[in-house]
């Protein structure tokens, strides 16, 4: 049974706004910084698409950096649909200027936009008290702030799936075509912007199959039926495009599931870990605990959400254990769960004190304390670190080496950044990690097999990545003993390839 508002009605809504409000605020403080403080590869990823979708359309571009552009969004690989590129080009277009703001605003709105959707969702399968909880932990979660600041189509698709679970649980409830179009069209959308939200899509709909309906009633709902078929239809046409008429595709499939991972132990301790970096563990115990409180004609689609986190998982194991933001779809499915806690401590308190105002205002306080700390924590993170002159940094090498002869570069974000900012298209040197990962793929790992491979026909070799030069003792001794420094400046250094001293 829901309570009534534990607020009075114009209260319980200014609360609401002012959730959004400040949370709106907190995420475009020093928008404007470089893009670098979360998955910087991802982001410049966009980026540097966005660029080349920009720049075939500017006369007034120089010649050379429309060359570079376009041919620096071409050389990328094609995963997801270019949507969130294509729309910062045209937004580009519109303003006259190329600002990677612009493209971080559109994912700031997006995430904003999910919460209202679960907001609503909350609402509807809970109460307004659970739905006060859901919100303020999906607005105010500190990795939340940061993952939907980033130029990458990850925000869109949360926002997106946090609109299908608004849409598919109204269906559940009432039944009706309406709900069912609408459901299908938004889980067809979420998966087209990104595939993975088709393990939530579905599973939702198979909790609701398997727990509500029934697996022989849910044979004959045609209308279940067109909503998974709305969801898959898109995916499906962009897959047919771009694995058989095209055939971009067809790689990108390749090194995402290694069977082995999942009879290793640390595997799942890595999974912890990055749940734990974007939930915590106490965010995950109470969402699970949450999840335990629902009335069973709800409950079905709730586990079946879990339930397709968990197959998600199983599937990207490589990624998930390795790339925390492969955990956003998690975040609207937890702080849902989080809905039935906000219900069952607000009946208490009503059952317990009554109209009192003391109880109530104490429970005003702490959601704001929660949610105040939650932004000073991300305040206090982007305060830290200004990227800014970093770019000066990249130009300069950019001007030092554009044009002089190809660069093999041990950097950051396999050399987005030269890219993005330095206009220096670079032969990525791999680090550690990259070395392990192509172990795990049957690749090589023996140093003069890697050097001679990524440094073939390269005049130059640059370092910007220096906790990497630390790191690989054995490149650093074999460059400094056998090449000489062809220059050094702030934050990097450039070894000759052409010079040898032995010969």
């Amino acid at each position: 049974m829901k309570t009534a508002r534990i607020f009075p009605r114009a209260l319980y809504w200014t609360v609401v706004l002012l959730l959004f409000v400040g949370s709106l605020a907190i995420r475009l403080y020093d928008i404007d910084d470089l893009p670098l403080d979360f998955h910087p590869t991802r982001q410049l990823f966009s980026a540097l698409k966005a660029r080349g979708i920009y720049a075939q359309s500017q006369p007034n571009l120089p010649d050379w950096q429309r060359e570079i552009a376009i041919r620096q969004w071409k050389k990328e690989a094609t995963i997801e649909p270019e949507i969130v590129e294509h729309l910062a080009a045209w937004t580009y277009r519109l303003v006259g200027e190329e600002n990677l703001l612009y493209p971080r605003v559109y994912s700031i709105l997006f995430w904003e936009l999910g919460g209202l959707f679960l907001f609503l969702a909350a609402k509807r399968l809970v109460s307004p008290n659970g739905a006060l909880l859901t919100l303020a932990f999906y607005l105010y979660l500190p990795y939340g702030i940061f993952a939907s600041r980033s130029f990458q189509p990850d925000p869109l698709m949360v926002a997106l799936l946090s609109a299908f679970i608004w849409a598919f649980f109204a269906w559940a409830e009432e039944g009706s075509w309406g709900w069912a179009i609408l459901a299908g069209v938004l889980g067809g959308a979420a998966i087209f912007v990104k595939t993975v939200a088709v393990f939530l899509v579905g599973g939702g709909i198979a909790g609701i199959s398997l727990g509500k309906i029934g697996i022989r009633h849910a044979w004959k709902n045609k209308k279940l039926w067109s909503i998974g078929f709305l969801s898959i239809l898109p995916a499906a046409l962009y897959f047919i495009y771009g694995v058989f008429l095209e055939g971009f595709l067809t790689q990108q499939f390749n090194g995402r599931f290694f069977p082995n991972l999942l009879l290793s132990p640390l595997f799942y301790l890595r999974w912890g870990v990055k749940v734990n970096m974007v939930l915590g563990y106490l965010g995950l115990a109470f969402a699970l605990l949450g999840l335990l409180l629902f009335p069973p004609s709800k409950k079905a689609g709730m586990l079946g959400l879990w339930a397709g986190y968990l197959v998600y998982g199983t599937v990207f194991d490589y990624h998930f254990s390795t790339h925390d933001y492969y955990q956003l779809p998690l975040i609207p499915v937890a702080a849902l769960s989080l809905a039935p806690l906000a219900e069952l401590l607000c009946r208490e308190v009503k059952e317990r004190w009554g109209a009192r105002v003391f109880p109530r205002a104490a429970l005003l306080l702490l959601l704001g304390l929660s949610v105040s700390g939650a932004a000073w924590t991300a305040h206090s993170a982007l305060s830290a670190e200004d990227y800014r002159p970093l770019a000066a940094t990249y130009r300069e090498i950019g001007d030092l080496l554009r044009g002089q002869g190809g660069v093999a570069a041990l950097s950051k974000d396999y050399g987005y950044r030269l890219a993005y900012w330095g206009w220096l298209n670079t032969t990525h040197f791999p680090s550690l990690g990259d070395i392990r990962y192509q172990k795990l793929r049957g690749g090589s790992e023996n140093f003069s097999e890697i050097f001679e491979q990524d440094t073939k026909g390269r005049s130059f070799f640059l370092v910007t990545d220096f906790d990497e030069w630390r790191a690989q003792e054995e490149l650093r001794t074999f460059l400094e003993s056998r090449y000489p420094l062809f220059a050094e400046g702030e934050g990097y250094l450039v070894f000759d390839l052409r010079e040898n001293d032995e010969q």
